[in-house]
């Protein structure tokens, strides 16, 4: 295992080597083999070096748990040009950077599994609009390469963390009570068994979210409403007065695919999902 760690504060700034080595130490120590690593994925050179480093030690890379991250949490108007760009840089940035580095290695095996870090944040709330942005290209990169994966033997899912880590407690450090709710009910152990078991090669699923909080394990989902089919041209007064049924979410899908959900949106319309109209949206690529 290749443990990297840049080792900076919580919003990014600075670096220190520490942290890398005592994990990989500790794994060392409980009879694991791990290498310290200190590359900066949030650059395409550093993810590089990064992959080099597994291949050079072990010859193949198997797995890959994209958990680099940074926290800056404020309201829009208060974060600077480069506060943005160091978040998004670390979060979409370095997942994308490391999902380029190990794909080709992972294909070429015809196998791989991959674990991204998503966030709660995805939910919104105060403070978290950059955060929530970088988590969200998380998400879409998970969506989008677990059906890139499906031909290949590559399976890519997320987890999304409720954790007493640094980063987290050191954002509640203001609320005492809090802290140490989260400290006592969400230990980090718990959430290292999920990503654990979406790490092993008998994991029955690609393109999901389990929600790791605590003791509680759920899943998160994107899912589109029955909605309303209007029998004319929908003008603005029509979505209107139909907002109640539009947004119910009593009856729903989680479409698997882009082609998935414009098959459901063809039958919703009365038009057959076979045939011509079963619209194939890959790339030309991925077609030949």
């Amino acid at each position: 295992m290749v443990v990297n760690d840049v080792g900076t504060g919580i919003d990014g700034r600075g670096a220190s080597s520490p942290p890398a080595y005592a994990v990989a130490e500790e794994i060392e120590a409980s009879g694991g083999q791990a290498v310290a690593d200190l590359h900066d994925v949030a650059t395409t050179a550093g993810a590089r070096a990064l992959a080099e480093v597994a291949l050079e030690q072990w010859g193949r890379l198997d797995v890959l748990v994209n958990n680099a991250g940074i926290s800056i949490l404020r309201p829009l108007g208060e974060l600077s040009d480069q506060e943005c760009r160091r978040v998004l840089d670390t979060h979409a940035g370095g997942t994308l950077n490391m999902l380029r580095a190990v794909w080709p290695h992972m294909a070429g095996c015809g196998y791989g599994r991959i674990v991204n870090t998503c966030s709660d944040a995805l939910f919104g709330d105060t403070g978290l609009s950059v955060y929530a942005a970088g988590k969200g290209a998380v998400l879409g990169l998970t969506t989008s390469l677990a059906s890139e994966g499906a031909g290949l033997g590559i399976k890519v899912n997320a987890v999304v963390p409720i954790a007493a880590t640094r980063m987290s407690l050191e954002a509640l450090q203001d609320d005492e009570r809090m802290t140490a709710v989260v400290s006592d009910l969400f230990p980090a152990r718990h959430v290292a068994s999920v990503v654990a078991f979406l790490a092993h090669e008998s994991v029955p699923c690609t393109g999901e979210l389990l929600h790791a909080a605590g003791r509680r394990v759920g899943r998160i989902f994107l899912g589109v409403t029955e909605g309303v089919v209007c029998e004319e041209d929908p003008t603005p007064e029509w979505v209107g007065e139909h907002v109640p049924r539009i947004r119910s979410t009593e009856q729903f899908r989680t479409p698997q695919s882009v082609s998935a959900s414009m098959a459901f949106s063809l039958a919703r319309l009365g038009v057959g999902g076979t045939g011509p109209l079963a619209l194939d949206l890959t790339t030309p690529a991925a077609r030949t």
